[in-house]
């Protein structure tokens, strides 16, 4: 069942949980992520980047995700990830996205409420809903006090954003970054300014470069030839306070990405004989499946998957 990510997201400010958002790339990281939600009877996000559309074509994505909600009995999303112009957004619109992300956060915040307004405007009559994004994501651990201000979301800011713009949900940023090296040191996150902004403004708050790096998976790559030295993400419990604390998406690319990756890893070392793909990338699909159940469980998704 295809919805939108307002429908899902309201549904979890409501009952004090997370959403995840789970990028997908082709067929195998589509079936991890839909066959765990059903599993786990959680409400999903399927999030498509501009740089997976090029990758694997607009067309195919969509029809698969399609395919695959109504095959399913779970409210789910087709999302676009950190689209960054009109004409994608549009594109996305027309092959039946459910929601679209325009990401204007590098842009001076008159020319990104300018830029996101006009999407709001596109996406709205047709029944899509849209998220926005201020702040630019980076570790502060190592950065000054000026700097810190200058990439982390203003509260002020993020309240006449909101109300300029009539976006559905807003990505904020507190410290978390894209990637698997997220912190050289101890992990930072400012939740000061996560509960600043919450006060300020309604709608769904999104947390962006969320992935938790397990060690589990590093470990398991790194033993079958992966050099993912000082490999680090959020701690799970900073996850969790995030979401008592407002968050109610969650995006999760990273971590998919690694756990793909070591399963290859194992197979084509420990079978070097091996040629057929489906018993290649079997195992990447179950290790994908099995970051995306336990995902659910954290973000406390799992069992709400009804509207």
């Amino acid at each position: 069942m295809l919805v939108t990510n307002k429908e899902l997201l309201v549904n979890a400010q409501r009952g004090a949980y997370a959403v995840g958002a789970f990028n997908i790339q082709n067929l195998e990281s589509l079936r991890a992520v839909v066959e765990a939600a059903v599993e786990e009877l959680s409400p999903v996000i399927i999030a498509i980047t501009p740089s997976a559309i090029k990758y694997a074509g607009l067309e195919y994505l969509a029809t698969l995700v399609k395919k695959a909600a109504d095959l399913s009995p779970i409210p789910m999303s087709l999302h676009l990830d950190h689209g960054t112009d009109i004409e994608t957004i549009i594109k996305c619109i027309d092959a039946g996205f459910t929601s679209v992300m325009i990401d204007g956060s590098h842009l001076p915040f008159k020319e990104n409420v300018c830029l996101t307004r006009r999407v709001v405007e596109l996406a709205h009559p047709r029944g899509v809903s849209v998220e926005g994004e201020l702040g630019r994501l980076a570790g502060i651990e190592e950065k000054a006090i000026v700097e810190r201000e200058a990439i982390l979301t203003d509260p002020e800011e993020a309240s006449e954003f909101v109300k300029l713009t009539g976006v559905d949900a807003l990505a904020i940023s507190i410290g978390t970054s894209h990637g698997a090296y997220k912190f050289k040191g101890e992990p930072q996150l400012d939740f000061e300014r996560l509960r600043l902004i919450r006060e300020k403004v309604n709608v769904p708050l999104v947390l962006h470069g969320a992935s938790s790096v397990p060690q589990w998976i590093i470990e398991k790559a790194t033993k079958y030839g992966a050099k993912l030295e000082g490999a680090k993400g959020i701690p799970e419990e900073h996850i969790r306070l995030a979401i008592s604390m407002g968050i109610t998406k969650i995006n999760i690319d990273t971590d998919l990405r690694l756990a793909f990756t070591a399963a290859i890893r194992e197979v084509l070392m420990t079978s070097p004989e091996e040629f057929d793909p489906r018993k290649i990338l079997g195992p990447a699909v179950k290790a994908m499946k099995d970051v995306v159940k336990e995902k659910i469980r954290l973000f406390g998704s799992y069992g709400k998957g009804g509207l």
